[in-house]
């Protein structure tokens, strides 16, 4: 029996907030004629229009990779969606490094691959995927940050990693070395709300306050201009991108 394929709605928005100049945000959601779906969220770094650029470079070069993917099984999606990363990690590295403009760039991406009942998932930096439905709001991934590994490795406690100054600090991310090390790997899809993030939600607007937002009524835009509109509210200390994808169950 083939696996299901889920039919869904989706939305997807940045916005500047309420303390940066600029914004260095970008988030995507496409489908296919497959059914598949292609959730990605990057939040770009370097300052003075830098990261604004490395993270245009990163979706751009994605929304057409996955534009022109032949449909595979779900083993080469994992493998297509691993070297795709790998060749924007490339083009935003040379474009670095040809052009002394963007030296520094680079950029977070975290995307999530739905194909039929799984989805492949991978992250570089500190944006985030959740999953929500039964089990209730899921973390999917890890912060690939210096104050997570101090807590993942047990030097410091969650309260300490909630409160540290270094917090921000990345261990990963694309662009910023010749090659790329990420997260990925292939989990169960059942029709579970899909919601990416860059930090400029979590860091504004608290586990329980998306889930409550996220457990309304309405719409998938409306979802995510309301998170948006939260982030603001308390702060809207930094950008905030949201790609959000929510299956219709039959």
């Amino acid at each position: 029996m083939p696996p299901k394929v889920y039919k869904g709605t989706f939305a997807a928005q940045t916005d500047v907030g309420r303390v940066r100049v600029s914004n260095e945000d970008r988030a995507t959601v496409l489908t296919n004629s497959s059914g598949d779906v292609f959730l990605c969220v990057c939040d770009g770094m370097g300052g003075q229009n830098k990261g604004d650029f490395a993270s245009s470079l990163a979706i751009d070069y994605l929304v057409d990779a996955f534009k022109n993917k032949r449909k595979t099984p779900l083993i080469l999606t994992k493998y297509w969606l691993r070297k795709a990363i790998r060749s924007v990690n490339s083009l935003i590295y040379n474009q670095a490094y040809d052009n002394p403009v963007y030296k520094d760039m680079g950029t977070t991406c975290v995307a999530v691959y739905i194909q039929g009942d799984k989805m492949v998932v991978a992250n570089l930096g500190d944006s985030r995927a959740y999953s929500f439905g039964i089990r209730g709001l899921r973390r999917l991934t890890s912060d690939q940050t210096y104050v997570d590994y101090l807590y993942r490795t047990g030097k410091i406690s969650e309260r300490e990693r909630e409160s540290s100054p270094e917090r921000h600090v990345l261990m990963n991310a694309l662009g910023i070395y010749p090659s790329c090390s990420m997260d990925i790997e292939v989990q169960p899809y059942e029709g579970e709300a899909i919601l990416l993030c860059s930090d400029g939600l979590y860091n504004n607007v608290s586990e329980p306050e998306i889930r409550a937002v996220l457990l309304t009524d309405e719409r998938a835009d409306q979802k995510v201009s309301s998170l948006i509109n939260e982030a603001n509210a308390n702060g809207g200390s930094d950008n905030v991108g949201i790609a959000y994808w929510e299956a219709i169950n039959d």
